[in-house]
């Protein structure tokens, strides 16, 4: 992936010319899913569900309001990074892609994305208007690299008949710990109270997981462990406590174990335990399971974020972002790409129903938003949410050494101290041979 990402500059630069459109046509790749028998021809995005069904009712819709535009969609396998890569080597990528707020530095870095600031403004786009998450996700080096299509932050998903019968209810909400002895505590009242474990978690095969959970907890700490964006620093007290009681509340059995993704969800459903630790994304469908008769979740989910058990209220959060390869393009292409992107803002709060947090402030503060189930009890994430520092790249496969490592301290299979000086180590060796 590296080698292939080092020549894509020089592919860009000097095989621009080879794209294969009509002058009015635009090619919009993506993810989310495909639901082309349920939504490949339906405009009624306000009925639309799950992110498949809205996204492509509103790309749908954009196409019969604008016929004298060609939209050709190209869904894509979660993420589409590597189709991406060899369209980029090619030189004939997509003139839309979506992609991860944290994924942009990777491209940007290498110039293979366009700057869309000044376009966007054109159109009515303010970013000022975008939260203050989002903000920060797509600016780099002074310019906006993306418009940001949401941003989403790992939440606790609560079973609340759990928690009522462990006595952490008050005034019909949750008790949440405000620091780690507390964590520990309230966990232990509940497997006491419940015979259930407090936290439910996809610890198998998920290892960016791990790695959220810690950047929040040190986030909430103030420690800057990408203070350089080349070199991280894990060994520390403040990572080390973490990891340290990450590792008591698997040793007393405070959270269920060897669950992939889809064990851990089906056992939330189920009542595995009292506290799922998972994206926004879930809201939707754990808000319906509540509403049914005679379930673990009947009549007893909450969701809020992760509780501030140090100094700063903070959560990690990533996101999605439409980004804009770079490559040669007509004026109507150029016309079109910012029309689609204009009619897209203006529809954040129709993609907010997905779960994920909108990408614009008023979207946020605005009555329908917070009238959706939950919403409310989430917002304060678009203003409290963090990214990692906007120059450190590749963080998808940092994520993915860090939750390694921390899977093999927290299970017992390395000690704290080891786990952490290795993950240091591969991090930075990961970082120090990009080009």
């Amino acid at each position: 992936m590296r080698r292939l990402l080092a020549s894509l500059l020089g592919c860009v630069v000097l095989a621009s010319c080879g794209v294969h459109q009509a002058p009015n046509e635009i090619v919009v790749q993506r993810f989310f899913g495909t639901c082309k028998a349920e939504y490949g021809s339906r405009t009624d995005v306000e009925n639309a569900e799950g992110e498949c069904g809205i996204m492509t009712t509103l790309i749908n819709e954009f196409s019969v309001r604008n016929p004298d535009v060609k939209v050709r969609v190209s869904p894509v396998a979660w993420p589409g990074y590597n189709q991406l890569a060899a369209q980029l080597a090619s030189g004939d990528p997509p003139d839309l892609v979506t992609m991860h707020l944290s994924a942009i530095s990777d491209y940007q870095s290498r110039k293979l994305l366009e700057p869309l600031g000044k376009d966007l403004r054109a159109v009515g786009v303010d970013p000022n208007g975008f939260t203050a998450a989002s903000l920060a996700s797509v600016s780099k080096q002074g310019e906006i690299y993306g418009l940001p299509i949401d941003n989403w932050a790992p939440l606790w998903h609560i079973n609340m008949n759990y928690f009522r019968q462990a006595g952490l209810v008050k005034d019909g909400k949750p008790i949440l710990p405000r620091s780690p002895e507390e964590l520990l505590a309230q966990a232990r009242q509940f497997k006491q109270a419940t015979g259930k474990p407090y936290f439910v978690q996809a610890l198998a095969n998920e290892r960016a997981a791990y790695s959220r959970n810690l950047y929040t907890l040190l986030m909430q700490q103030n420690v800057d462990f990408f203070a350089d964006p080349q070199r991280v620093k894990l060994q520390s007290p403040a990572v080390k406590q973490v990891l340290e009681m990450f590792r008591q509340i698997y040793v007393e059995d405070l959270t269920t174990k060897n669950q992939d993704y889809a064990a851990a969800t089906n056992g939330f459903i189920n009542g595995a335990g009292g506290v799922y630790l998972v994206g926004t994304w879930m809201i939707g469908d754990f808000d319906a399971e509540s509403r049914k008769l005679d379930r673990p979740l009947s009549n007893g989910y909450a969701v809020m974020p992760w509780p501030q058990l140090y100094g700063r209220d903070a959560t990690f959060i990533d996101g999605h972002a439409w980004v804009m390869p770079a490559k040669d393009r007509t004026p109507q292409q150029r016309d079109a790409i910012f029309r689609l992107l204009k009619f897209v803002a203006d529809n954040d709060f129709e993609w907010s129903r997905t779960g994920h947090l909108p990408a614009y402030q008023a979207v946020i503060e605005s009555e329908r938003f917070n009238a959706l189930p939950h919403r409310s009890e989430i917002a304060k994430i678009s203003s409290t949410g963090a990214p990692l520092p906007s120059a450190v790249q590749r963080q998808f496969p940092v994520q993915d050494i860090i939750g390694e490592e921390m899977a093999a301290a927290i299970t017992g299979h390395k000690t704290v101290d080891a786990a952490l000086a290795d993950a240091e180590h591969r991090v930075n060796d990961l970082l120090f041979h990009l080009l």
